[in-house]
């Protein structure tokens, strides 16, 4: 019986050495960006423990409720999860910040051209419309339904090249007026603590969080010259702040008030279109103009043809010397933190995974949604794949089925040697030949033949 307890209280190791990101969240040495981060054990298992088991749910299909509470393969209980993710003083945003930093130094290298390099920024919606007590929840406005629904707003600054998107930083929004907020603050936390940092954050105006999600990217070394915004974020103010630290390219829309300086005249967008002369035929740029915006700095903006009804579209860029051929191009990359936005919930099952009503759990397992992606990214930049995200995902998904049969095939195979073993009915060296065996065909018949070792041994 003895051996028997042992094999179950190593349960939770093998679990996460069976992981399929195993071998990377080791490289990258998680771990010790945890222990950096504020995130230490004070009792019970170890935090980079919790967070495997719980990066890996996603990927072997299940919630904390199943892939926790009611796995018994798994020596972690629901308490230890909940106390892990609702931790105030445990730094999630550095955690992110950490992790991005080892991730974009590798894929750095893979880099041709810097040039390439652009910050992303929008916002989506973390939807929470049947939660009623969920701390700091709050009345947000849904762009792409037209509706207001209960949840937060996901503000994101993200790094594309191209080809490869990481997720750099977020701030979950909750309401800067009161009276849109169904939930306050739920209990006190140390006010020099991240957790109280995160809550201050969520009751700012989205436009005072922009600016220093900005500088903390660019002070992890990012090479970006340009962020990419959508027309919601293109207020002259916000505009102007930014062009302090990086240049601007972004969608305009035509509002009444934002007015753009041309032949000594403030015009509105629509105004400024109809002064200009336009290109004929089937030229991308239909007008170009240098205009000077209400601070006082000129800046360019081009017109491209658009649907009958909208006519054009319009997208400035504070860099005067870029070419409105080269605006469009780098513009098309913005698409990348829709792309993003869509993995993260469709597939990393973000806001869907864990129904948790503490702000510091929604931080957390946000975070760790966040790292789902920037680890896949990665893997997807080492394996050069061209396949796209959703076919990367179910094959992992599958790959992560599978290594669980072999899991459990495992256990059950080692229990027997331990019995028979014991009773010394068949020799040790006769019990280990069948064993290998069995495993041989087992991984044969699903196709792992080139598994890892660390997975057959124990």
């Amino acid at each position: 019986m003895d051996n028997i307890e042992k094999v179950k209280q190593n349960q939770t190791v093998s679990e996460i050495k069976a992981g399929i990101f195993s071998g990377y969240i080791e490289s990258l040495r998680l771990g010790n960006l945890l222990n950096q981060s504020g995130i230490k054990k004070s009792k019970g298992a170890s935090p980079l423990s919790i967070f495997t088991i719980v990066f890996n749910l996603a990927f072997v299909g299940k919630n904390v409720y199943e892939g926790i509470v009611r796995n018994k393969n798994v020596s972690i209980g629901k308490d230890a999860v909940y106390a892990f993710l609702n931790c105030s003083t445990y730094n999630w945003r550095k955690f992110s910040h950490l992790l991005f930093n080892r991730i974009y130094i590798r894929i750095q290298s893979l880099l041709d051209d810097s040039k390439e390099e652009v910050l992303i920024l929008d916002d989506s919606t973390y939807d929470r419309s049947r939660s009623k007590k969920v701390e700091l929840l709050a009345k947000v406005f849904d762009h792409t339904t037209g509706r207001f629904i209960r949840g937060f707003r996901m503000l994101t600054l993200g790094w594309s090249d191209g080809n490869s998107f990481l997720g750099i930083d977020f701030a979950l929004l909750s309401s800067h007026n009161k009276k849109n907020r169904y939930m306050e603050e739920s209990h006190s936390v140390n006010k020099r603590s991240s957790g109280k940092k995160r809550r201050d954050e969520a009751m700012e105006k989205a436009t005072d969080a922009i600016g220093p999600m900005v500088e903390r990217a660019l002070c992890l070394g990012v090479r970006a010259k340009y962020i990419l915004m959508d027309s919601w974020f293109s207020m002259p103010s916000l505009i102007s702040n930014l062009r302090q630290q990086i240049h601007v390219i972004c969608m305009l829309k035509d509002h009444p008030k934002w007015t753009y300086e041309y032949d000594g005249k403030k015009l509105r967008l629509s105004e400024l279109y109809g002064k200009l002369t336009k290109k004929k035929g089937k030229a991308k740029v239909k007008a170009n103009v240098i205009v000077t915006l209400s601070d006082g700095n000129s800046a360019r903006i081009i017109f491209v043809s658009c649907d009958k009804k909208r006519r054009w579209l319009a997208l400035l860029a504070t860099d005067t010397e870029i070419t409105g051929e080269e605006m469009i191009r780098l513009y098309g990359k913005r698409w990348d933190i829709e792309v993003f936005f869509k993995m993260c919930k469709q597939h990393l099952k973000l806001a869907k995974e864990i129904q948790i009503r503490d702000y510091d759990g929604l931080i957390a397992h946000t975070s760790i949604v966040i790292a789902r992606y920037n680890l896949l990214t990665l893997i997807q930049r080492h394996h050069k794949d061209q396949r796209s995200f959703g076919d990367l995902f179910r094959a992992m998904n599958e790959e992560m089925g599978n290594l669980t049969f072999i899991v459990a095939l495992k256990r059950i195979l080692q229990i027997s040697m331990m019995f028979l073993t014991k009773s010394n009915e068949v020799p040790e060296t006769i019990m280990q030949s069948i064993f290998d065996t069995i495993m041989g065909y087992a991984m044969k018949f699903l196709g792992l033949k080139n598994c890892q070792e660390p997975l057959l041994a124990g």
